[in-house]
């Protein structure tokens, strides 16, 4: 760990607040240090309480950070350097220029604590900043204690560069609160984040403000002493802006919402969707845990369950017109998570495809995408689908099974799949029914929940007796993980590999996103957009199977695909494996 890294919570709200204040002091006692050391040659005998004065400023910078090197872990290196640089500097006050080198050494120094982690303009304005307010300091401490008229003449006018100091730190200010991303947004006011960033804003403009009332030479050291208190809690602010969370971005009514909650010491994410006024569905990863419970407050609190097809529980909640607070709980722990879902209606969705839409919106947010939720994927049958099911059914004909078991509900890609299924297998005499039978392949074109029963069945027939010995085939839409573990083994015709690279970073992106979930069709083309007809190739039939072990010859490597360890990123099936079983389907 760097060596003045502002700590991020640890779950310990008077530990973690210790650690912050100790940062702080040391930071900004450092700063008064760095800064009294570079205007050092500008003035010439030192009276003796100056000198004391920066005696107890090295001691204090270096005692502090001492004492940090045993709060928390630090960079050896670095603090060694910050203790010599600390107890350098009122060593050198009898050599001005070996005292500046020193006391630049400790600014940078201050500059990479500070900044840590940020690059870029970034970096620089924060460089900027730390520089003027170090310079800052540098004058009041010499001004408490030495007239402005015994100052060495030089070209070095404090009068005009209070005022220069000043308009530095306005605009290194407005930079970091325009950059921030909050705007002009109620977070601003709402949060401690904001506020922050309107001390660090705010503050500088009052030291500029009295910069300018006392700008003669006659009264320019009076323009630091007065601005001091300014510039000091502005430093101060800027430096505990790295251990302020940044507030969550503000919801958009019809964007679905993905945000964290926090029960107890446990974080996980929450998704809510569609997110307008009437039912809507709270979604909580397999990580989560269980006993979760969801609802608006001062209303019905309902228990998240689990809904067949899909990872992790669900809650139904009914959203108000405009913004309200969604209750979260487990046991007697309870959190609140602002939602707004506006005035408008939202799209009708079938309660049987809702987990599946809430899917296909939490894949555009993962890209940073927050577009309003206006249709679902089962209500029209995509043409990469519709071709897809077409080759799967010329496929299979010439297998020459006995007849298709279709499975289909009442969704219009469902009706429409159906349809073309029954089209396509009557121009190669192939017959298609609803039941089961010995030599036929199953093919469910249903949603989730369906294709979930489904399989669920076949899984306990072929126990039973011999059924469906040509396979069990799903549509595209239907690779969802607790779909196909249903059964030990199905087939899916795809246009694209799950185990290329794109697939598996959206796997990684998903899991990383919201607790380990695994990845769905629906996520994975609204996560790519455009481009995801750059990788809509040619249809192959990939066969998923769960797999948790594999008999290998010693030292033999695993081929691509066969990994089956669970916590292994990227995978798309769960305590599974998908390969290809078919060539290109031309």
């Amino acid at each position: 760990m760097d060596h003045h890294v502002i700590p991020a919570s640890s779950g310990s709200t008077g530990v973690d607040i210790a650690l912050v204040l100790l940062r702080l002091g040391l930071l900004l006692a450092t700063a008064f240090l760095a800064g009294t050391g570079i205007l050092r040659p500008l003035v010439g005998e030192l009276p003796r309480r100056l000198r004391l004065t920066i005696a107890v400023l090295g001691g204090l910078s270096a005692a502090l950070a001492a004492v940090s090197a045993f709060a928390t872990d630090v960079n050896v290196i670095a603090l060694i350097v910050h203790l010599v640089l600390a107890l350098a500097i009122p060593v050198l006050i009898r050599r001005p220029s070996a005292g500046r080198w020193a006391a630049l050494a400790l600014a940078a120094l201050v500059v990479l604590e500070t900044s840590l982690g940020r690059t870029g303009v970034e970096f620089a304005i924060d460089t900027v900043y730390v520089a003027a307010a170090a310079l800052w300091f540098g004058v009041t401490v010499h001004s408490v204690w030495v007239p402005a008229e015994q100052w060495r003449q030089t070209t070095f006018r404090l009068g005009p560069l209070s005022l220069t100091l000043g308009g530095v730190l306005v605009v290194a200010g407005a930079v970091q609160l325009f950059s921030s991303g909050l705007g002009f947004d109620r977070r601003i006011y709402g949060t401690l984040f904001g506020l922050t960033l309107l001390v660090i804003a705010l503050l500088p403009i009052v030291a500029t403000v009295v910069a300018g009332f006392f700008l003669s030479d006659r009264e320019s050291t009076r323009a630091y002493r007065f601005g001091a208190a300014a510039v000091a809690v502005g430093f101060v602010a800027w430096s505990a802006l790295a251990a302020i969370p940044e507030p969550p971005e503000l919801p958009v009514p019809g964007v679905a919402l993905l945000a964290d909650a926090a029960l107890g010491e446990q974080r996980f994410p929450v998704l809510v969707s569609p997110q307008r006024p009437g039912k809507n569905l709270v979604h909580f990863p397999a990580s989560a845990g269980g006993d979760l419970s969801a609802g608006i407050e001062g209303g019905l609190i309902g228990k998240a369950i689990v809904r067949p097809g899909a990872e992790g529980t669900w809650g139904e909640v009914d959203l108000p017109r405009g913004r309200s607070d969604l209750v979260i709980s487990r046991g007697e722990e309870k959190t609140k998570i602002e939602v707004d879902a506006g005035e408008e209606p939202g799209p009708a969705i079938e309660d049987a495809d809702a987990p599946e839409c809430a899917s296909a919106a939490l894949g555009g947010l993962i890209a940073d995408r927050r577009e309003a939720l206006t249709s679902c994927p089962a209500d029209a049958l995509s043409s990469e689908d519709s071709g897809s099911l077409v080759k799967l059914v010329e496929f299979l004909a010439g297998r020459k099974p006995s007849a298709l078991t279709l499975v289909e509900d009442t969704s219009p890609r469902s009706v429409a799949a159906a349809k073309l299924v029954r089209e396509t297998a009557a121009r190669f005499g192939l017959p298609v029914q609803t039941e089961a039978g010995p030599n036929t392949a199953l093919v469910v074109v249903s949603g989730w929940a369906g294709g979930y029963t489904a399989m669920t069945r076949a899984a306990e027939s072929q126990r039973l007796k011999p059924t469906h010995q040509y396979g069990l085939y799903l549509a595209p839409w239907l690779l969802n993980g607790p779909i196909v573990n249903s059964v030990a083994s199905s087939s899916v015709p795809l246009r694209f590999d799950p185990r290329e690279q794109v697939a598996v970073s959206f796997a990684v992106a998903a899991g990383d996103a919201f607790g380990g979930e695994s990845p769905t069709l629906g996520g994975f083309r609204s996560w790519l957009g455009e481009q995801w007809r750059s990788i809509n190739g040619d249809v192959q039939i990939f066969a998923a199977a769960q797999v948790n072990a594999m008999p290998m010859y010693p030292g033999e490597p695993h081929a691509v695909g066969m990994i089956a360890d669970r916590n292994y990123a990227g995978q798309w099936i769960p305590d599974g494996t998908i390969v290809p079983v078919s060539s290109v389907l031309r």
